[in-house]
């Protein structure tokens, strides 16, 4: 990606609009949950502060559908997002009019001001040119700070860019394209652990994965998947049948190209499910009876995914490996994660349960890099740009 970043261009007292991503919960005290959307755009904002630039923040919150809808307001985010910069922040009513384009003029240089959630204006989620013009027009510099929603078609990621001479990216945006940019020529020997629910974009990413992974360590209901595949029983465990064939095609081409595909040679099992609070026990010749489920993998599939990994430079990890919500469903997850701090392998962390997996393990700062943005994360890996990132490209030439 060529697109430069904020800290690249000149925005000395300037009007900055940067699109950063706001979406967090609020409960009814009007407490704000996951913060850490709020500490990533910390650095840009406090540089552009610096640069005495005027800072005008926009995001979107919730699903209100183009309407005005109160619960979904950012003015709490506002609040916490205030406390956190230690400074006054402006709050228009709205995203575009009157009140926005008199606030932007009357702010001091080196302040901030938010706009209202931009989904309660319908043209938002449209990608329209009208809207995105009207937000456009109270700032000089267009700063793409939003990796985790870059995957979305919106006025303020995409129309947006057409409206501004000058356009780059946040700090956080090009630290996230950097780092998810080196698995696109990684360090051998390159394992890829995938995890969680087995999806279309899943399989998707491990095709892509094939031009330069050497081992793929599967768990999670992608796990199932291939369990299924190779003729195992699972149970009552999660498996689309509907994704049997591209499993198929997937175990084919890596037996062509050399890939290791370990699966898992013993499983924590329940009897029923989860509801009926049953005593968990291990199989180890990885047929599941028919009245139970998978909730992680074993003690001795973890020993083996471990010694792969500490044999490993890169290690990509995508998905748990267990129902890691529930109590004693953690340990396969944890297990990789500290393999992968323990080893001499750069790791990638992607998706927002893995992240919290990595925090809840206390390897965060020893495996690599750590990334929340789940299914943008895994498109730009994919496909090496985003909607968001291909507009801001178009405007660049």
């Amino acid at each position: 990606m060529k697109i430069p970043s904020i800290a690249e261009i000149d925005i000395k007292e300037k009007k900055v609009f940067i699109r950063v991503d706001l979406d967090v919960p609020v409960d009814k005290s009007g407490a704000v949950g996951e913060v850490w959307k709020i500490e990533r755009i910390l650095p840009t904002v406090r540089y552009a502060l610096q640069q005495k630039a005027k800072v005008i923040l926009a995001a979107h919150r919730g699903k209100p559908g183009g309407k005005v809808v109160k619960r979904y307001s950012l003015e709490a985010v506002g609040t916490e997002l205030s406390h956190a910069l230690g400074c006054e922040i402006y709050f228009p009513e709205d995203s575009v009019g009157d009140v926005v384009k008199k606030v932007s003029v009357d702010m001091p240089a080196g302040s901030v001001m938010l706009l209202e959630n931009l989904d309660f204006h319908k043209r938002e989620l449209e990608d329209n040119i009208d809207y995105a013009k009207r937000l456009a027009e109270i700032a000089d510099i267009y700063v793409n700070e939003a990796f985790t929603v870059s995957n979305q078609k919106r006025a303020s990621l995409s129309a947006i860019t057409g409206f501004f001479n000058t356009v780059c990216v946040g700090l956080s945006f090009k630290n996230e394209t950097e780092n998810l940019g080196k698995l696109a020529n990684p360090e051998r020997p390159f394992t890829a652990v995938i995890g969680g629910r087995c999806t279309p974009l899943r399989l998707a990413l491990m095709e892509k994965l094939m031009d330069s992974v050497d081992s793929f360590l599967l768990g999670g209901a992608v796990g199932n998947l291939f369990l299924k595949t190779l003729g195992k029983e699972t149970g009552r465990s999660e498996v689309d049948q509907s994704m049997i064939f591209n499993a198929k095609k997937l175990i084919s081409s890596s037996a062509t190209r050399g890939i290791r595909f370990i699966v898992p040679v013993d499983l924590v099992t329940v009897r029923g499910d989860l509801k009926n609070d049953s005593p968990s026990y291990i199989i180890s010749d990885n047929n599941i009876p028919t009245n139970s489920t998978t909730v992680d993998i074993g003690p001795e599939t973890r020993a083996r995914f471990a010694n792969n990994i500490s044999g490993a430079r890169t290690v990509f990890w995508n998905g748990p490996l267990g129902i890691c919500e529930e109590p004693g469903f953690f340990e396969g997850s944890k297990a990789v994660a500290e393999a992968i701090a323990e080893s001499d392998a750069w790791g990638a962390v992607v998706g927002g349960d893995t992240a919290r997996i990595v925090h809840d393990t206390a390897v965060g700062g020893r495996v690599g890099y750590v990334s929340r943005s789940g299914e943008a994360a895994v498109e730009y890996i994919i496909d090496g740009t985003l909607p968001a990132i291909a507009a801001l490209e178009e405007r660049i030439k």
